[in-house]
């Protein structure tokens, strides 16, 4: 599975989207952040996330950055991308949203846990999304992730980390039954690649196993910071969807994420 050619085609999509909001009226988990003050990890690019992406395409306004936890919540729940933007036929997950009190934390083990967010966190949610098992056909599971940090270097960290557990742990268990093997990650910064759409992006690719329903299939996390906010969408396949099919859902799912949080945070493009 290439990173290439979803990174192209998501970031035309993510253009074409920001084109056709400009034109109108005007307008499974996060990783945990390093303090500022550390060692740049193994897995982050050259010069660290302590030195800012220059020439950034948006730049928020500070007086719709959130600064209170509720309404970081409020901008998270605006911001994360609905079922149905993924494409005709996704529907809500039960649950719907994960706790906002907590996110999660891929364990010395290489297994993902939910903790409590720390002090350097406002809010972070995930939603979820499935399309039905139907014609012969199985499920496909889709997350929408949006963790909002009280300050941009506590994003920057968590993306520099998201890189460097790629790396740490290529096989991961999501939960009991679920895994995935042979995960390779991807990150550009600004001006980097295609990433002409945000200050820092990744993708990962990887196979999804389910001892219920069985793989391996296809499985993407795609994720950008603007700003202190982070997005990330997150396809798991299922038997009889193609890598195209999947993409390309994803890729939905994870430009209206973008769009959505520089719309919340207003700013100059």
């Amino acid at each position: 599975m290439g990173h290439r050619g979803l990174g192209r085609t998501t970031s035309l999509c993510v253009a074409a989207l920001l084109l056709t909001a400009c034109s109108g009226s005007g307008g499974d988990g996060p990783r945990a952040p390093e303090p500022p003050n550390s060692p740049a990890p193994s897995g982050s690019r050259t010069g660290g996330p302590s030195e800012p992406a220059p020439d950034s395409p948006f730049t928020p306004d500070p007086d719709r950055v959130p600064h209170t936890a509720a309404d970081a919540l409020r901008l998270a729940r605006k911001v994360a991308a609905s079922p149905d933007q993924y494409g005709p036929g996704y529907t809500k997950s039960s649950p719907y949203e994960s706790d906002p009190a907590q996110w999660a934390v891929l364990d010395a083990t290489c297994v993902w846990q939910r903790e409590r967010l720390p002090k350097n966190v406002l809010a972070s949610i995930t939603t979820y999304g499935e399309l039905p098992a139907a014609d012969g056909r199985g499920p496909v599971r889709v997350s929408s992730v949006v963790t909002v940090h009280r300050e941009v270097d506590g994003a920057d960290w968590e993306m520099a980390r998201t890189l460097e557990e790629a790396l740490r742990c290529p096989d991961q268990e999501l939960r009991a039954g679920e895994w995935i093997k042979g995960l390779f990650s991807e990150g550009m910064a600004l001006g980097q690649g295609t990433n002409a759409y945000a200050d820092d992006s990744i993708s990962e690719n990887g196979e999804y196993h389910s001892e219920r329903l069985g793989g391996p299939y296809p499985y993407n996390w795609s994720q950008a910071r603007i700003g202190p906010v982070t997005v990330a969408s997150v396809i798991k396949g299922g038997k009889g969807h193609t890598e195209q099919e999947l993409n390309q859902a994803v890729e939905q799912g994870f430009s209206a994420m973008v769009v959505r949080a520089e719309l919340e945070l207003g700013g100059d493009k």
